[in-house]
């Protein structure tokens, strides 16, 4: 058993939301004040997308902030299904980063392997040859699934780049970060909400590698979770 995650439950999503965006802007303080730098990933979802515009009412370090995705459709520019289009939406329309500081997943390029070569060699070139995000944001699917790392997919096997192609899940294929970048971030945060997210939270918990969430590094992890995410958990 590896080290336990710590573990955040709090009433309602809205709540995690506002928490969980609290938490970034402590992280963000505390890289910047390090290294005078920080750089993220985030991931969609409805709850995120809450933390997201909570996040744009904070004292954020914007100058100084990095933004990259964790995953996103193959789809086209401005589609609903496109994580982008709920990040624009949400915070990037709302704050002063800086356009350069945006790193949006190139899923519009005509030939998908190049365009993660090229998103895997920005991420060098910010980050160094072995790229660490101070803060990575994640969630997790109803079967254990996070960023797009999905059972019975090969990209769960992928240990030689930081982003990869997956196969097709609920219509589409995604390009997401892969376990080794995932495994360096200085932070991890977990964002479950809902009754459905219960049992996969529990197992997350347990260190269940049987699921693809479970291969995430726990050591700089933590877990905020509302009530009905949490209802499997001890007390």
């Amino acid at each position: 058993m590896r080290s336990a995650l710590k573990v955040e439950v709090l009433e309602s999503a809205e709540a995690v939301a506002a928490r969980a965006a609290a938490i970034i802007v402590e992280e963000a303080r505390a890289a910047v004040d390090a290294r005078h730098s920080f750089a993220m990933a985030v991931s969609g979802g409805h709850t995120p997308w809450v933390m997201l515009r909570a996040l744009a009412t904070l004292d954020m370090p914007w100058q100084a902030v990095d933004i990259f995705q964790v995953d996103e459709r193959i789809a086209p520019h401005d589609d609903p299904d496109r994580n982008l289009t709920h990040l624009q939406e949400s915070l990037l329309r709302r704050v002063p980063l800086p356009p350069t500081q945006f790193h949006g997943m190139p899923v519009e390029s005509s030939d998908l392997q190049v365009a993660a070569a090229a998103y895997a060699a920005g991420l060098r070139q910010l980050q160094g040859p072995s790229p660490v995000l101070d803060l990575v944001h994640l969630g997790l699917g109803p079967d254990g699934h996070t960023a797009s790392l999905v059972p019975g997919d090969p990209v769960l096997k992928v240990e030689d780049t930081d982003v990869a192609i997956t196969g097709p899940y609920q219509g589409r294929s995604r390009m997401t970060l892969t376990y080794p970048i995932l495994n360096r971030a200085r932070r991890v945060l977990w964002v479950v909400t809902g009754g459905d997210k219960a049992v996969p939270l529990r197992r997350l918990i347990d260190d269940d590698q049987t699921i693809p969430a479970g291969h995430v590094r726990r050591e700089s992890a933590m877990v905020v979770a509302d009530k009905s995410a949490a209802a499997m958990l001890a007390p």
